[in-house]
């Protein structure tokens, strides 16, 4: 029982997770320099105007644990808003990203690609990312 207790003030005492307090990777230091919390390119509201015409959708952004680098980016075309939820919205298309997945793209663009192989929206330009895969999908957080 001693050793448990032990274990809860020990616990207890760990700093919260940087994510959890709007801190940069660099230090314990708020992020500076950021001019825009979410970009989104020209493509990316081409796409989603054309995609969610006549609809209330809008593409849904998310940072999930995994991939090939620590995290990756999910989209999806929803209509549900949470209350955790930041709109971002320009030329009437609308982008929507929960408050926790802000903290791993603050600062990057949403943007569309289309290539050979396949046609998708992705993030670019992410100033909290470092080495991604090939695939643009995943990325793993800047820890300098």
């Amino acid at each position: 029982m001693a050793l448990l207790n032990i274990c809860r003030t020990s616990f207890k005492s760990l700093p919260k997770p940087f994510f959890l307090n709007n801190y940069s990777q660099t230090g314990p230091q708020p992020l500076k320099n950021v001019k825009a919390e979410l970009i989104i390119s020209d493509k990316c509201i081409a796409r989603l105007n054309d995609v969610a015409k006549d609809t209330n959708e809008f593409l849904r952004v998310s940072v999930e644990g995994g991939g090939c680098s620590g995290f990756q980016y999910k989209f999806e075309l929803d209509s549900h808003l949470t209350d955790d939820d930041r709109v971002f919205s320009r030329d009437g298309a609308k982008v929507v990203i929960d408050k926790t997945s802000l903290e791993y793209v603050k600062g990057a663009t949403v943007d569309y690609t289309e290539e050979l192989i396949r046609s998708s929206f992705k993030i670019v330009s992410n100033p909290l990312a470092e080495q991604g895969c090939s695939c643009g999908a995943s990325f793993a957080i800047r820890l300098d």
